[in-house]
This record gives structure tokens, sequence and C-alpha cells, in this order.
């Protein structure tokens, strides 16, 4: 199990996969000012290639990390992911050519794959029912942060033009993260289901109050008498539309803006007439209220329905997104940098608290037991996609399109959005993930019935 340490620091390292995936998502925006300057390219295409080639690899680590952490267990893979973090940032330092940029991205994105489908599962299953909320959101809070840490780089090697330095000092995180593997415990629903219930009591102990502890086991024996497969659940009809829920929205929280800000705000602000170091710095200041507002979201994430929170996050979003459109087409863009700021400032102040969250705290819950590493990973690969659509078309759009005109084809697919989630998506806040299992295999049509006989 590794050495026994104070749960803050359980969860801190469990999370910390998730700033790796933030500053390699982040870092790639400032670097793009500088990268064409020595691998010469002209094409935005090839732009939006180098970002997008980590979120191909992403898809392939998504895909094939729940699988494996369901055989292997949740600590295993989080070390071979953090291995994989170092190769591609090594890579990526080094790189003397846009095909090998391209080939330590792709690699790179393993990593990030792997860190969307395995961080929020480990977080959900070592978190007690009461806080699970807020515990599961220190996977966004750890992306805000690691989005933050990149821009301070971009900021920091701005004047030299590093950005070998902005891509490759990604590998001191990954070394902690590989280092701290040794003091993270495994899932205890996956020690229940593959060890013993006492090795599952044993880590419990470090999370969970005592008096819940009996009811937990009691919860997860209950559903793990079921006698089916990883792939068996996976297949059957009972839970196919809650994967397709769960994948739909993965998607919708990737093509409803953010991506968009994260990979391109620099070029956006540049856009508009403000110098390399200026966009950037404009950036560092997104990313610190994205941070705060994250920090914010911890705190409320357990006392507000999710689906609530959800609902209020889009209309804002999209409000700003409509404003910004209209200030920009009446004003023009040169006169616009400090509005497009503002504007990507509201847009990230209620996705920071709603969308960036929730979706990593609600994916692991809407999943049963024996598949949720498999199944979340699924939904991490459709993320993934939507992650590569925006990087790939969005540097097109906007030499297509006024950047107006492309923020309000976001606003439309946040309306959306909101219909989705209030229509489909179902309620989890304040429910333990067996009974959330228990609920979801009850209405559907195929309701498992050795289930019924081994009560």
């Amino acid at each position: 199990m590794g050495v026994k340490i104070n749960k803050k620091l359980i969860f801190f390292l469990g999370a910390l996969g998730g700033l790796l995936y933030g500053y390699d998502m982040g870092v790639i925006s400032g670097a793009l000012l500088f990268i064409k300057h020595d691998l010469h390219y002209t094409s935005s295409w090839t732009e939006g290639f180098i970002v997008s080639a980590m979120l191909i690899g992403a898809i392939f680590g998504s895909g094939a990390s729940g699988p494996t952490s369901d055989r292997l267990g949740r600590r295993r893979v989080v070390a071979i992911i953090a291995i994989i973090y170092i190769v591609g940032a090594l890579i990526l330092a080094l790189a003397p050519s846009v095909s090998i940029l391209i080939t330590g991205r792709f690699i790179i994105g393993l990593a990030v794959g792997g860190s969307t489908a395995i961080v929020p599962v480990y977080l959900s299953e070592m978190a007690p029912t009461e806080h699970r909320g807020s515990l599961s959101s220190l996977n966004q809070l750890m992306i805000t942060i690691g989005i933050l840490a990149s821009y301070l780089v971009n900021y920091a090697f701005t004047p030299i033009e590093g950005w070998r330095w902005m891509l490759g000092l990604a590998i001191v995180p990954s070394l902690i993260l590989l280092i701290g593997v040794a003091f993270m415990p495994e899932s205890p629903r996956w020690l229940l289901e593959h060890r013993s219930e006492k090795a599952a009591r044993d880590v419990m102990r470090l999370t969970f109050p005592e008096d819940e502890i009996d009811k937990e086991i009691a919860d997860m024996r209950e559903i793990s008498r079921v006698s089916e497969s990883t792939m068996k659940v996976l297949s059957s009809p009972w839970l196919r539309p809650t994967i397709i829920i769960g994948c739909i929205f993965a998607l919708f929280q990737q093509i409803i803006g953010i991506n968009a800000i994260i990979y391109y705000a620099p070029r956006i602000i540049s856009k508009a007439g403000l110098d390399d170091s200026a966009s950037i710095l404009g950036t560092v200041g997104i990313g610190t209220i994205n941070v705060l507002i994250t920090i914010v979201a911890i705190f409320i994430i357990d006392k507000i329905d999710r689906k609530k929170l959800l609902i209020t996050g889009n209309t804002g979003m999209v409000a700003s997104l409509i404003v910004m459109a209209i200030l920009i087409w009446t004003l023009g863009i040169n006169s616009a940098a400090w509005i497009i700021i503002a504007c990507l400032t509201i847009f990230i102040l209620f996705f920071g608290f709603t969308w960036g969250p929730v979706l990593w705290v609600m994916l692991p819950e809407l999943f049963p037991m024996r598949a949720r590493g498999a199944a979340t990973g699924l939904a991490a690969l459709v993320l993934s996609i939507g992650s590569i659509l925006v990087a790939q078309f969005f540097p097109k759009l906007t030499d297509l399109l006024p950047v107006q005109g492309v923020f309000l084809i976001f606003a439309v697919i946040g309306i959306f959005a909101i219909i989705f989630v209030a229509k489909f998506l179902p309620e989890t806040r304040g429910r333990s993930l067996e009974e959330i299992e228990a609920d979801l295999r009850s209405r559907t049509t195929a309701t498992n019935v050795t289930m019924e006989e081994e009560k």
C-alpha cells in the first residue's frame, strides 16, 4: 500500500496528475508565439496540429488507462503516467524539428489522457460521501493551478523566447508525482475487489470517518457480489444510456469554449493589438481568476445540486460570449483588447465554479464500481476528441471568421449544453457511489436479477 501518510497529502498527490494536465494544456499557448520563429512553419494547420497532437495522444491514453486501472489498480497506473510525462517533457525540451515536437506532444498526450481518466476515479473512490464533491474538485483545482503555472512560466521566459524551457519544465511536477506514488494508498474499492476486505478497511481508515466504514464496506460488498465482468457491465443495456450521457457531458465541457481560451488566449489578445508580452500577461490574470474561483467551488460544490451549478454556469458563460461578440462588432477588434480580457475573465469565473470541477466530480459518480475506470476512461476519450476539434479548427476559424463570429458559435453550443443538462443529466449530490449505482440499475428495464437473488 505504500507508506501511511496524512489524508491531505493523499488527496494532494492523487490530484497532482491534474496539475500536469493543466500545465501541458496551458503552456503551449505561450510557446506557440515563439516556436514558429525557431522551427519555421507558417501554416495555421501546423499550429493547430502541434496543439492537437497532445489530444490525439490523450485519446489513446484515456482509452487504455481506464481498463488497465481496473486490472492493475489506480496507483500503478499513476506511476506509469508519471514516467510518460517525464519522457514527453524531455523530448519537447530538446525537439529539433516540428515532427519531433509533435511526437513529444503525442507522448505527453498519452499521460494527459491517463490523468483525465484515473485522477477523478481515484479521488472519488478515496473520498467519503459527505465531502466527495469538494475532494474530487481538487482535480480541477490542480488543473487550474497547472494552467496558471504555465502562464507564469511563459511570461518569465518570454524575454528570451524560451519555449524549450516552457515545455521542458513540466518534468519537475512529473518527478514529484513519480516519487509521490510511493506515498499513495490504493483505492479501497479496488482493494475490496482484488485483494481483501482488511486491505480496503486499512485504507478507508485514512480518509473515512470510522462510523461510516462498515456501511460503505457492506454497500461495496453488495455491489461486488454481482457476477459481472468489466466488459459485461460496459456492454449492458442498463448502462448504455448512462455511458452515452457521460460521453456527451464530457464533450460539451470541451466545446463550450474553454479550450479555445486556454490554448489560444494570447493569439486572441494579440489580434486585438497587444504585443506578445502583454498578451501572455493578460492570460496570467485569467489563470489567476481561474484558480481563485475553483477554490470557491470546492467550498460550495457539496452544498448546491450539481445540475443547478451547471445550468447557472452555462448561462453566465453564454452571456459573456454574446456580450463580447456584440462589443467587438460595434467597437472593432483593435479597440477591444481589454473588453476581450474582461469578457474572457467573466467566462472563466462561471466555468471555474461550475463546469470545470463538476464534470470531474460527476463522471466517476455516474458509473458502477466494476467498470468505473473503463467507463470514465471512455468519457475522457470523448473529452479528448472534443479538445482536438477545438485545438485543430479554432486557428482556422479565426482565419476565416471574425473573432466575434467564432465566439458566437460557442455561445450557441452553450445553449444546447444547458438543454442537455436540464433534460438528461441525473443529480448525484449527497448519495454514496453504491447508492447511485443501485439506483442506476433499478431505473432500467434490465435490472440485474443476480443482485436481487444475492440479497
